[in-house]
């Protein structure tokens, strides 16, 4: 199951009654979420109360859900803010647009990748929604922000509870604390003040609470002979003691260039619903075809019986594992099983796409013209074209895909004629297709580009089949749904983690791949 955080904006603002209101998810309009473009089928996510905090901050939370309802176009919603400094902050900050935008946080595990790379969810939870700064999907806005004081409370009853363990009178807060996004920072130490001697020395210890307005209010009534404020100083700027006051902040963006669930060998062929059981099964196939021929009158027709057999498929099974301390689960940023999820799933990724690009080039028919070095213009249409008439004769269907690694996408963007780019100029007069260097789709000599890194060091760089020519019919790749998997050791104090799911990629007709030839 993985997790996706949509952000929304918020639409317009008055000032009636603390409460804000507006869509939260638009169905059916593409987004950017935090796994990319997103887009949420219509009755993918079904209305539910949730909390609503600031800026995916769990330990912040603002309002509740006072109302929600979905129609065919998205989710509308109504939160009841709370009467606090922060929920105030909010609701004049929604009112005058700094920060008018809604983000919804939502679990799924039932989904699709569109041709540009968009996930398209089909069935996902929504476990909270945040009030943000920054809207994505510009459709969906916030439709009211009232502000007057003394409405009625919203019910708990409309919240699922969260279960709160106590110890005797104690409650324990269920949520994970995150000190990047902490806004005060207390100085338990003692603060020794000296008075005028004159009124008699004492000594106080008061528990500080460091803010950035607080200590600017202060130095301001410092300056002007404040003895409190002085002491407040003095305490904040002793930043031995009090290093709280000048923290190196974590921010809850994460750099990741190692990878991403981009899968271009599974997109350049066919797609299909792996069997609900069984480590194998099997396909009919057609072997013997009948024939009909010229017959003479009172002849004799030509008979020739069909025959078939069965495909066989094995089904792979495709898992990694993280195991770690339930204080690193407990005791830290959510952020962390989020981006560990997330990473999972692009492993996950990456090893069913390297196993389908793997299954291709090892059944593909060999260019019988080979090359020294990277395809001249002239000699990438004679690959494409020898290509073509390869798969159609041996598949009776058409190259429709060609599938190239990152080398040969890089030697794609440097063919031109007499200087000209003939696959990355606009409109020349000898256009050839679209190679875009910041996209790995295109189209080459009426062929639909994909461009993939997972490829075995076999294939990498200007090597045999470092570029397919591929009819999608003869190949399909068959696929569960993905699954996640949590164990508690007891004796050890660990959590255990497994993203895993099962494949099978199925060479229904010989020859439909057509590989490069490197001498």
């Amino acid at each position: 199951m993985k997790k996706v955080i949509t952000p929304i904006a918020i639409t317009a603002a008055d000032s009636n009654s603390r409460t804000i209101t507006g869509r939260i998810v638009t169905f059916e309009e593409t987004g950017n979420a935090s796994i990319g473009k997103v887009q949420f089928a219509a009755g993918s996510i079904q209305p539910r109360a949730v909390l609503l905090n600031l800026e995916h901050d769990r330990t912040r939370r603002i309002g509740k859900t006072l109302s929600i309802e979905a129609n065919d176009k998205g989710i509308d919603a109504t939160f009841k803010i709370a009467n606090t400094t922060a929920g105030t902050d909010a609701l004049v900050e929604s009112q005058e647009g700094l920060r008018d935008g809604f983000s919804v946080e939502v679990y799924f595990d039932e989904y699709e990748t569109l041709k540009d790379g968009t996930v398209r969810i089909l069935k996902g939870e929504m476990t909270g929604v945040a009030l943000t700064s920054e809207p994505a999907i510009r459709s969906a806005r916030v439709a009211e922000v009232a502000a007057t004081e003394g409405e009625e409370e919203i019910s708990d009853s409309t919240i699922e509870p969260e279960a709160q363990p106590t110890e005797g009178e104690d409650e324990v807060e269920d949520t994970v604390k995150d000190a990047s996004t902490a806004e005060t920072v207390e100085a338990a130490q003692s603060v020794t003040a000296n008075v005028n001697a004159a009124v008699g020395g004492w000594t106080t210890k008061p528990r500080l609470e460091f803010t950035a307005a607080k200590y600017l209010e202060n130095t301001i009534r410092a300056s002007m002979g404040d003895e409190n404020a002085r002491q407040y100083v003095a305490a904040a700027d002793d930043t031995t003691d009090n290093a709280g006051l000048v923290p190196t902040r974590q921010l809850t963006e994460v750099i990741n260039g190692l990878a991403n669930t981009t899968r271009s060998a599974v997109d350049a062929i066919s797609r299909g619903v792996l069997p609900d059981a069984g480590m194998s099964f099997e396909i009919p196939k057609i072997t013997t075809m009948p024939t009909v021929a010229e017959t003479a009158e009172a002849g004799t027709p030509s008979e020739t019986d069909q025959a078939s057999s069965f495909l066989s498929v094995t089904v792979k099974k495709y898992a990694g594992q993280q195991t770690f301390s339930v204080e690193l689960l407990d005791r830290t940023s959510p952020l962390f099983f989020n981006e560990l999820l997330t990473n999972m799933s692009a492993a996950y990724a990456k090893a069913t796409d390297l196993a389908v690009y793997t299954a291709l080039a090892s059944g593909a028919t060999a260019d019988a013209t080979t090359l020294t070095t990277y395809p001249t213009a002239s000699e990438l249409l004679g690959f494409v074209s020898r290509g073509a008439a390869s798969v159609y004769s041996n598949t009776q269907g058409f190259a429709r895909n060609i599938l190239a690694n990152t080398s040969q996408w890089a030697n794609l963007m440097t063919l031109n004629d007499s200087g000209r780019p003939i696959y990355m100029a606009a409109q020349p007069s000898n256009a050839g297709g679209a190679v875009r260097p910041d996209s790995i789709r295109g189209n080459v000599a009426g062929l639909d580009l994909y461009v993939t890194a997972n490829v075995p060091s076999a294939n990498d760089t200007d090597k045999d089949d470092s570029m397919l020519i591929i009819n999608p019919s003869a190949y399909t790749w068959y696929e569960s749904p993905t699954y996640r998997l949590r164990a508690d050791v007891i004796a050890s104090g660990q959590v255990s983690v497994s993203v895993y799911g099962y494949g099978a990629i199925a060479t229904k007709i010989g020859a439909g791949a057509f590989g490069i030839n490197k001498t």
